[in-house]
């Protein structure tokens, strides 16, 4: 009887206190959770987060007449760094491979950034510029108008809102550009097949 006793309050101070690598696994997935403020930036950043480690082919479906066109070039984005903090998708225009779209998850908001890097992997002069998420986003469409940053590194920025979108079934990814609320680009991706990382 005593040897049952025993067994009991072993059972139940193990239960109570759990194991040191349970509470390591709670502690670890508590600090890399998604610490996003606003639901919809959210949602949008796990559908994001649910693309990770796929490649996909686009095309330019507007350009501002003016403007250097595209039309003409693949277009390739690859959905590389993928965690909590921040999604890494570098976006290829023919052999163009300098730009990667950056979202972050930064204070509690979204921030979209572009990093553009020459050849040898050095910062381009005019990089990492972009914005945070307003109010206007939804768990498929986020806006980003451009940041203190980013006028002060290109004033000709100011008012220019970058959205990107993913359409409701999940087959495309858009990015668009707008400027004092005139559309200069638009590029689309088809998310309905991969292709390879080449």
């Amino acid at each position: 009887m005593r040897n049952y006793f025993i067994i009991i309050a072993i059972a139940l101070m193990s239960v109570s206190c759990g194991s040191p690598s349970s509470k390591q696994s709670d502690e670890k997935s508590s600090k890399s959770a998604l610490s996003l403020a606003d639901e919809n930036s959210a949602a949008f950043y796990q559908k994001l987060l649910s693309l990770c480690g796929k490649s996909f082919a686009g095309q330019e479906v507007y350009m501002k007449e003016g403007r250097e066109s595209w039309a003409h070039l693949p277009f390739k984005m690859f959905v590389t760094r993928c965690d909590n903090q921040e999604i890494h998708i570098p976006f290829h225009v023919g052999e163009n491979k300098s730009r990667t779209w950056m979202f972050i998850v930064e204070d509690g908001r979204l921030r979209f950034r572009h990093d553009h890097r020459h050849e040898d992997g050095t910062p381009e002069d005019l990089t990492l510029y972009g914005g945070y998420a307003n109010d206007k986003g939804t768990p498929f469409r986020q806006e980003f108008p451009a940041d203190d940053y980013t006028v002060n590194v290109h004033p000709r920025s100011e008012g220019s809102v970058w959205v990107v979108e993913l359409a409701d079934d999940m087959s495309s990814f858009n990015y668009q550009l707008h400027h004092h609320g005139e559309l200069l680009f638009h590029g689309k991706f088809d998310l309905t097949k991969e292709i390879s990382e080449d």
